[in-house]
């Protein structure tokens, strides 16, 4: 050999550092692969469904959502929009009406709330209001909800027991102020 010739060189062995840059690499690599492999079974296993970073339909859910899914599902929406109209009657009637007139019960099928009032005058003055006010409970609900309101008033069935006082005329049969 010629000392004019160069010698080839040849790379450094790999060292400490270099080793474990090596084999660290090389661990993510098939950590990588095993991950996704492990993620694809899953998902053939699931039908495709993706648990993760993006919703679906096994995440919680906030209580008020799932109560209007429940709603939805079962077909709810008109009960539970009148049962709601029950508790905000006096804001739809206004104060006056509502301390005389309490809405009893919402017959879905017949689309017909029914109202007892506590005297014959308030039963007649409601039933002066029933055209608008079941204007405004579809307005409110949505149009068809309501197409009757029923006025009852304190003596109808179901009302309250006739009272005696002390003071009362022979032959008497109660109170004067009695609905039909």
């Amino acid at each position: 050999m010629s000392t004019d010739e160069p010698t080839p060189r040849r790379s450094p062995e790999p060292s400490g550092v270099d080793l474990a840059r090596v084999a660290l690499r090389a661990a993510r690599e098939a950590a990588r692969a095993r991950g996704e492999a492990a993620q694809q079974k899953r998902q053939a296993r699931r039908g495709g469904l993706r648990s993760g970073a993006r919703a679906d339909g096994r995440d919680p859910m906030a209580l008020g959502s799932a109560i209007n899914r429940l709603i939805t599902e079962r077909g709810w929406e008109t009960p539970a929009a009148v049962g709601g109209v029950m508790g905000r009657w006096p804001q739809i009637v206004g104060e006056d009406v509502a301390k005389h007139c309490v809405p009893e019960r919402y017959d879905e099928d017949e689309r017909v709330l029914v109202v007892r009032c506590d005297s014959t005058a308030w039963a007649t003055n409601l039933r002066l209001l029933a055209p608008t006010l079941v204007a405004r409970l579809n307005e409110d609900l949505g149009h068809g909800s309501v197409r009757v309101i029923k006025v009852q008033g304190p003596g109808g069935p179901g009302g309250p027991a006739r009272r005696y006082g002390p003071l009362r005329a022979p032959g008497s049969t109660g109170p004067g102020d009695t609905y039909g």
